[in-house]
């Protein structure tokens, strides 16, 4: 009887443990958000992995809709790419910290996740003299520690509220699942890079935002950076 009581804290424990770090809801290792308010049409699209050769392929598609975003960079691309970096911020697009090498965050000592943040922050800052307020980890992964980087470095948490899985999906698929996770104050999570890759392949990134902006229009939605959807009047 022991044994199946044992066996069933430890499932407990593992589940807990694995919503702590992986559910874009909890902010049980750290403070964070994965939908804005809900009284307005609005919907955010945020970009992960950039900036990267293919990023002003997407800038110039948000320019013909008129459409801002929010773009996660990650240090090193930003370092790569200074200049990618700088058309985001002169394009009127918020941009965040997504890391300095997008490392799984998980297994780290607090000091490595800091050190992660801060070069990060640094790289972008440097580049486009904006300081970040929002951080989404790579892979949507939190872990202990972070909470306190996050502090120090006056960075806001971001999850997601539906993540279109851009990396490997065909545009379709990417499109299908995110309208039929649109509601108001949606968070949407797409990809300008892929990690660290050079010259990444975003073509079914830009077919499905291509696609996804006038479909959602024509139902009454409006886009919104992360910062102003979390807001409750704009």
């Amino acid at each position: 009887m022991w044994i199946s009581g044992l066996s069933a804290g430890l499932a407990s424990s593992a589940a807990l443990m694995a919503y702590a770090v992986r559910h874009p809801a909890s902010s049980l290792l750290a403070p964070s958000v994965y939908h804005g308010v809900r009284t307005r049409r609005s919907i955010a699209l945020t970009f992960d992995d950039g900036p990267s050769e293919s990023t002003p392929a997407l800038l110039d598609l948000l320019a013909e809709h008129n459409v801002k975003a929010t773009f996660f960079a990650c240090g090193a691309n930003v370092r790569r790419l200074p200049e990618v970096a700088r058309s985001v911020v002169r394009a009127g697009h918020e941009i965040g910290n997504h890391s300095d090498t997008h490392p799984l965050l998980c297994f780290r000592s607090g000091a490595f996740i800091q050190a992660e943040l801060e070069r990060a922050q640094s790289a972008i800052c440097e580049a486009t003299g904006v300081a970040p307020t929002l951080f989404r980890a790579p892979f949507g992964v939190r872990w202990f520690g972070l909470r306190g980087a996050q502090r120090r470095l006056g960075l806001a948490g971001v999850m997601w509220t539906r993540i279109g899985v851009d990396w490997k999906w065909p545009e379709a698929a990417i499109v299908s699942h995110l309208v039929r996770g649109a509601r108001n104050g949606a968070v949407f999570c797409l990809h300008d890079g892929r990690e660290l890759t050079p010259a990444p392949d975003i073509r079914a990134t830009l077919g499905a935002v291509r696609s996804l902006i006038p479909r959602l229009m024509s139902q009454g939605f409006q886009f919104e950076k992360v910062s102003e959807i979390l807001c409750p009047t704009t």
